[in-house]
């Protein structure tokens, strides 16, 4: 609530780490149901997220969910799927590996796809004189059926040949007779160029693609390391903090200090950014 208030549109929680799998079953069940109880808790009482606009989109690895779970994610996510102002991003379960590693994935499967078959210039020079000696090969030959068609009707042969040596073949029929047949130019199968792919292609494909840039990661617990979280989403920018109380007890006075923080900093790095827009390099004299 506290991040919605201060303007913040989009808000990201580590639930549930795939690495927790390799867990005990008794404690991975245990940390399934806590998450269930929590998702049904925002099922049935949602008016925090619709007085924000917020809507719960679930990211991580969905198959290795069980099937009960699911079910409750999935009534999460449909409760607040027309809110629209802010976002509440739920890893579960999550790691940025696996995050990275689909990026990738879907990345090469889009660039081995091939793009729509276009057939260069369909009307140059020689496309357009092969149609005509086609055509003038098809008008040709239909007459000539016509001309044998008479033939074979006539009982006179002699004046069926007195009549061939009358009438010898046009030029058009003989240069014809030796002109090749029209055949349509097979398009090339052409892929995507993959010296095309930027960060920006690989973020298209992550989990939080439509997101802004994280600027401030809260680790807390008393550890100073990122436990393979938003580690493709951290940039230059993004504030890290690292807290000594663990996760239950990040409360509002826990938070507010590191958000008031933060602000002080990003207005710092404003103002520094607008003043090196502004000033001009000293000329030599």
């Amino acid at each position: 609530e506290v991040c919605y208030k201060s303007g913040v549109k989009v808000v990201t929680i580590y639930a549930f780490s795939i690495e927790n799998f390799k867990r005990s079953k008794y404690e991975v069940d245990a940390l399934m149901d806590m998450a269930k109880v929590k998702l049904n808790q925002l099922a049935q009482h949602g008016e925090l997220l619709h007085r924000y606009g917020a809507r719960i989109q679930i990211l991580g690895q969905r198959d290795l969910v069980r099937p009960d779970v699911l079910e409750s994610i999935d009534d999460a996510v449909r409760l607040t799927s027309t809110n629209t102002k802010a976002v509440l991003n739920v890893c579960f379960p999550y790691t940025s590996r696996h995050e990275m590693t689909h990026a990738i994935r879907e990345t090469v499967r889009e660039y081995s796809t091939p793009l729509r078959p276009v057939n260069k210039r369909p009307f140059s020079e020689s496309h357009i004189a092969r149609h005509l000696r086609t055509t003038q090969l098809s008008q040709v030959q239909e007459e000539t059926s016509a001309d044998e068609d008479n033939t074979e009707e006539t009982d006179d042969s002699n004046i069926s040949a007195a009549s061939t040596d009358d009438h010898p073949p046009s030029s058009r029929t003989s240069n014809s007779a030796h002109s090749p047949a029209f055949k349509p130019t097979k398009p090339q199968t052409v892929f995507p160029d993959p010296e095309t792919i930027t960060s920006d292609t690989i973020n298209a494909h992550t989990f939080t693609h439509d997101a802004p840039p994280c600027d401030l990661l809260v680790r807390t617990s008393g550890v100073q390391r990122l436990s393979d979280f938003m580690m493709w989403q951290c940039h230059e920018h993004t504030s890290i903090v690292f807290l000594e109380c663990l996760w239950p007890d990040f409360d509002l006075w826990q938070f507010l200090p590191v958000l008031v923080e933060w602000q002080w900093k990003q207005r710092k790095l404003n103002d520094a950014q607008a003043f090196s827009r502004t000033s001009r390099p000293l000329k030599a004299c």
